[in-house]
């Protein structure tokens, strides 16, 4: 098999520095576990440094579920949801960072989607747009074509059904066709998840994962894959390596998960726990 991972070597003088500081954007009432997993998800995939923003009042429940995470409080909406207010804050802090993520638990309030479309096209450093953050740009695909980043989105069948305005059935029996014209039109590496997940990039290259299994479709799962994806790019992996071979550790992690716990019961926890055995596995 075609090696995946080429992540950096670590000297003994390394320091976290060395190996990415990644900025994620998630979570909001009822959906601090996304957040959470995310950002554990970035560490465990090896990234040296992750700072989550996250709506204010939700920050002392934040700083609880994650001891190796940073925190930043940001301003909300009555929902307790990312608020437009909370823009300077984000954009100063995204850019100052190695990666953005942006999507995972954020909700469908109309005031964050707002906030999700300004943020994209402001935001300069390497994106990965997932879950709310795709389905906010859904309403305004054109956004896409004014990003001045390099970014990665990481659609469900569902999700990019709304972006591309087609049925979930043509989505399904179309995988290839779809990711890579998206991919095309929108100069994006697109990760169009699923059993035999797709990577496309705009040059035409693609792969589709030969990891994984039925009991990975669980909630959280998505959020985990996210949060290795910019692991890998604050190491300092192009977006399309980082986009595979993110997919290849996540269906890894999860045959050993499985192998331990069964796929009926697999959660997202257990593939978040197995992630350095299987970037273990690769060296």
């Amino acid at each position: 098999m075609e090696r995946l991972i080429n992540l950096k070597k670590r000297p003994k003088n390394s320091h976290k520095g060395d190996f990415g500081h990644v900025f994620i954007l998630a979570g909001s009432k009822g959906l601090t576990g996304a957040a959470a997993l995310c950002s554990n998800a970035a560490l465990r995939s090896g990234a040296g440094l992750v700072t989550l923003g996250i709506p204010v009042s939700l920050n002392s429940i934040m700083s609880r579920k994650l001891t190796e995470v940073m925190t930043l409080s940001l301003a909300e909406t009555k929902e307790q949801t990312l608020s437009l207010k909370a823009e300077q804050g984000i954009l100063k802090k995204a850019n100052s960072s190695d990666v953005a993520v942006m999507g995972p638990g954020l909700s469908q309030n109309t005031e964050t989607r707002k906030l999700i479309r300004k943020l994209v096209v402001k935001i300069e450093k390497p994106m990965v747009l997932d879950a709310d953050a795709l389905n906010a740009i859904s309403e305004k695909t054109e956004i896409l074509e004014k990003i001045k980043t390099k970014y990665i989105v990481t659609p469900h069948p569902g999700e990019m059904a709304r972006l591309v305005n087609k049925s979930l059935n043509y989505i399904k029996n179309n995988r290839l066709i779809v990711a890579k014209k998206f991919s095309h039109d929108y100069n994006a590496v697109v990760v169009l998840k699923g059993a035999g997940t797709i990577v496309a990039e705009p040059g035409g290259k693609y792969y589709v994962n030969t990891t994984g299994n039925p009991g990975m479709a669980t909630a959280g799962s998505g959020d985990v894959l996210a949060g290795i994806i910019a692991g890998f790019l604050g190491q300092g992996l192009n977006e399309f390596d980082a986009a595979r071979s993110g997919v290849y550790i996540h269906g890894l992690a999860g045959d050993l998960a499985a192998e331990d716990k069964g796929e009926t019961g697999l959660i997202a926890g257990d593939i978040l726990e197995k992630i350095p055995y299987a970037i273990k596995t690769m060296k």
